[in-house]
């Protein structure tokens, strides 16, 4: 009984999110920072450092960099001192602030002290029992707040069964989380000489709660000494916030220059009409994959916006949208090679999946 009525609350939820998703296509204004644990909860320890501790430093230099490089751009903060904040009235901040973003801030911790490095998650099936391990233990927090099992539909952090709810979950942001997430791991990597473990998947309640793109950031390994060390030392959450920070810099730039493509001012007079399928679709269960490189609430007269840029655009309406697509492919590796050149002209396009017509999500036809 208590599945049927998280389910009945999650498919809630999804409805909630495309809503906010068509408001959010033409603009990025607000992200919010959200420096994990807090208060009575630790987090991670390590040897001398406590997870809550090096998050928030970490989250408030993140902050600062935004407020002061893009003085345009709404900062919002879950916490800014050493607070306990339940999960689900941090995914209510971002709500109510309306993010287009929003970067949950973790260090990690394993039995093994050898394992180090940072690896970005987004909200999805995990696909490993690591990975499992990792929102069990973020999602363990909940035991600490009041009434729990009221407040999260039975949810059961520490139970295995719990977590089959997310393979049944549709996220419409996960496109935009993993272009998130990708960009976090790249300055991890390339300008913080980070190891860099991946953008992975996993079912975080604090994520599931949020009707927007977001992330679940894990900067390191406590577990790990010569981590733990760089991870509590001022030069090293500089070098982790101002990565946060280019990636966050970079994804808003992306998603502007996306939205201007798609902001092409279209005479309404223009008629176009829509195929019913994507063209080649004639095998039952054939899986299409196409590159979305624009969205709309009018239709774009052919010769604007996407047209210019590409000799073959085909157009699907979801949502009341007009959402744009060029490419084509049964097979996601050459779909993947296509998306390199369409994004050296619009950065923030992605790969978008169709079976039988309807669009469905990439991660669960690869």
């Amino acid at each position: 009984m208590r599945y049927i009525l998280f389910l009945l609350i999650l498919f809630g939820v999804i409805i909630i999110d495309a809503e906010a998703q068509n408001q959010r296509e033409s603009g990025f204004r607000t992200v919010v920072i959200d420096p994990g644990h807090g208060g009575r909860d630790p987090g991670a320890v390590g040897r001398t450092v406590k997870e809550k501790d090096v998050v928030l430093a970490i989250g408030l230099k993140v902050g600062e960099y935004l407020k002061r490089e893009m003085p345009e751009l709404n900062v919002v903060f879950t916490r800014t001192d050493d607070v306990f904040v339940p999960l689900n009235e941090r995914a209510e901040i971002a709500n109510n602030a309306k993010a287009d973003l929003f970067v949950s801030i973790h260090a990690n911790s394993i039995h093994n002290p050898r394992i180090y490095g940072a690896e970005t998650f987004v909200l999805g099936l995990h696909r490993s029992q690591e990975n499992l391990e990792v929102a069990k233990r973020e999602n363990s927090v909940i035991i600490l707040e009041e009434d729990y099992t009221t407040t999260y539909q039975g949810f059961d952090p520490t139970s295995p069964e719990s977590y089959i709810i997310f393979e049944l979950m549709q996220n419409v942001y996960l496109d935009q989380s993993i272009s998130a997430a990708s960009l976090i791991q790249n300055q991890f990597e390339s300008r913080v000489g980070r190891h860099n473990r991946g953008v992975k998947q996993a079912g975080f309640l604090v994520l599931r709660e949020t009707a927007m793109p977001g992330v679940l950031v894990e900067v390191g390994f406590l577990s790990n000494a010569q981590e733990e060390r760089f991870l509590a030392s001022e030069e090293g959450q500089v070098y982790l916030a101002s990565a946060i920070f280019r990636a966050i810099r970079d994804y808003k730039n992306r998603h502007e220059a996306r939205s201007q493509i798609a902001s092409v001012r279209p005479n309404v007079q223009s008629e176009i009409v829509l195929p019913e399928t994507p063209p080649m679709v004639d095998t039952q269960n054939e899986v299409v994959f196409r590159i979305q490189v624009a969205t709309t609430r009018q239709m774009i007269n052919s010769g604007e916006g996407p047209y210019t840029h590409f000799d073959e655009v085909w157009v699907y309406e979801e949502g009341g949208l007009y959402k744009y697509t060029t490419g084509y492919s049964i097979c996601y590796d050459d779909i993947s090679h296509q998306l390199t050149g369409v994004r050296e002209k619009i950065p923030d396009s992605f790969i978008v999946a169709f079976k039988n017509g309807e669009r469905v999500p990439v991660s669960s036809v690869r």
